[in-house]
């Protein structure tokens, strides 16, 4: 972005929120006129000069940031606004920002926003205070009131939900995920969609020496993939004449408006949500198009038939709501199908392009694969099973270095970089910092698995043995307070050894038939978003290999 459009953001922003700050600067009519005036000039002369103030601010941070992450500085706190101003004017590199703030402060940090605003906030990567706070005290620490408020859009699923409604939902759902022939029926689909669509795609991508962006064709692969798993319908988003795909774009303005949602004051955003404008707007565009994508999906459903109805096992997730009647609300319904969608496609699409992205760049790692893959494909290509080699989930499921480069991945690049918790009652963390009630805790993904205190002085470097024990043949055990791609304590993913699965099957699927090479000359950085996307996505060739 140039410095012009840096500028008009930053005078947006700064207006935004002196409007938000209104209610703490204006006060009621005295009795008296004259002072009435006098405080009118006083609180109009105020919210003025706080947009330009914090213009101000934030153009002299820009200006005079270094490119080293040692290099950021807790954020100054500031009469009536808080540390609000410094957390703006670095939320363009809001990434590397947390982590250098989070290296320089013991992997602990408080801080708070304008007094009322309800910004009061604790962010951390320390694995004691995530292990007290994701299992040994889980209870004090819900998602809370406000993340449900943020995600309206997947109201009622329980990845937004706490206490017993959502254990009581999360116990019938992880009884169909972890069915065999469940996980069977996914990795069928995956498998499926990779051999018929995605390497067909990929191969004339290669005969064209056509650049593309690996980011997006991941998102329409998973987006398929996952659109069948929860309603045994093929949208078809990935295909030669690649249609538009509405409800795609649908869900990253979700995730990208959720994250302002929550760098903002709630009245802020609420206030906009009310009026209508600005990311609002496009929020609610976004959910109007993503409750039509799944009304229009449900009717395909019926016309394509369904499930069987003789079947012993549910064969996607809406069967499994379909006719239940705690799910008869229309808008319950559908919020929850969105919170699976977005669940399906968000994790895996998002986690795809980096793993290729550091493929490209370690050769070495992508040999190493191959060298894994080897004894598989040689066995397929003696069988006359064609040049093009396409893995079963069972094949990839032993190989342990494709597992390890997979964890790595997760480790530099989890696809969802931060997690938000509420506290209900006042607590101290194992590191001795104090919370209190209503407080929000943020932990970041994204800023632990870069701490050298926490993976060594090579915490940057992109190395899957990391993960291997002494004799390569076995995943080293790293807990989940420490890594927490997949999650910790009651809310553990319970689809994690599905993912995995399908994302072997198609980093195997990739690597073994073509060669990865980066289009020079591209700015790779995420995007704000709830989400790790990349922000200009991932533009990649291809070169097929020969067998």
């Amino acid at each position: 972005m140039d410095s012009e459009g840096t500028t008009c953001l930053y005078i947006n922003e700064a207006i935004a929120m002196s409007i938000a700050f209104a209610p703490y600067i204006q006060v009621s009519s005295p009795p008296h006129t004259a002072l009435a005036i006098i405080m009118s000039l006083i609180s109009t002369a105020l919210v003025l000069l706080v947009p330009l103030g914090l213009y101000l601010y934030m153009w002299s941070c820009t200006h005079s940031r270094s490119n080293d992450p040692a290099a950021a500085v807790p954020p100054t706190k500031w009469p009536i606004l808080g540390m609000l101003p410094g957390l703006v004017a670095n939320i363009y590199n809001f990434h590397e920002y947390s982590y250098a703030l989070l290296a320089g402060s013991g992997l602990n940090f408080n801080g708070d926003g304008p007094p009322g605003a309800g910004m009061r906030f604790f962010i951390t990567c320390d694995p004691a205070n995530i292990q007290h706070i994701f299992t040994t005290n889980y209870s004090n620490f819900p998602k809370g009131a406000e993340f449900a408020a943020i995600f309206d859009v997947m109201a009622g699923g329980f990845f937004t939900i706490d206490g017993e409604l959502w254990r009581l939902r999360r116990m019938k759902f992880v009884g169909v995920i972890r069915s065999p022939r469940f996980a069977d029926r996914v990795a069928a689909h995956c498998h499926d969609k990779v051999k018929n669509h995605l390497l067909p795609l990929l191969a004339r991508m290669a005969s064209t020496s056509t650049s593309f962006d690996m980011q997006e064709v991941m998102a329409r692969l998973m987006f398929d993939i996952t659109a069948m798993t929860v309603f045994s319908v093929d949208p078809g988003f990935l295909s030669l004449d690649m249609p538009l795909i509405d409800a795609s774009l649908a869900m990253d303005t979700v995730m990208e408006v959720g994250f302002l949602r929550h760098t903002m004051p709630a009245s802020l955003w609420k206030t906009l949500r009310w009026l209508n404008i600005g990311p609002e707007r496009r929020l609610h565009e976004a959910n109007r198009v993503l409750r039509r994508f799944v009304v229009d999906t449900m009717e395909r459903r019926k016309t394509n038939g369904g499930q069987d109805e003789d079947e012993e096992v549910v064969g996607d997730i809406l069967s499994l709501y379909i006719n239940d009647p705690d799910y008869a609300d229309d808008d319950l319904l559908c919020g929850t199908l969105i919170s699976f969608m977005l669940a399906g496609r968000d994790t895996i699409g998002t986690t795809l392009p980096w793993i290729f992205y550091s493929l490209a760049q370690n050769p070495n790692v992508v040999s190493i694969i191959r060298n894994e893959l080897s004894p598989i494909a040689s066995h397929k290509v003696a069988r006359g099973m064609g040049a093009t080699v396409i893995f079963e989930p069972e094949e990839t499921k032993s190989l342990v270095y494709l597992r390890a480069t997979l964890y790595e991945t997760l480790r530099l690049y989890p696809p969802a970089h931060m997690e938000r918790k509420t506290v209900v009652t006042d607590d101290t963390m194992p590191s001795g910092h104090e919370v209190y009630a209503g407080d929000a805790i943020y932990i970041s993904l994204y800023s632990m698995g870069r701490m050298e205190s926490l993976w060594g002085k090579d915490c940057l470097d992109f190395n899957p043995n990391r993960w291997l024990l002494e004799d390569g043949n076995k995943i080293k055990y790293v807990p989940s307070n420490k890594f927490l791609a997949f999650n910790s304590g009651p809310r553990m993913c319970p689809g994690k050894e599905i993912a995995v699965v399908q994302m072997k099957t198609i980093i195997a699927a990739v690597v073994w038939n073509f060669d990865l090479e980066l289009v020079e000359s591209q700015s790779i950085q995420p995007k704000l978003s709830c989400l790790l996307q990349m922000k200009n996505g991932l533009m990649m060739k291809l070169k097929k290999r020969e067998a």
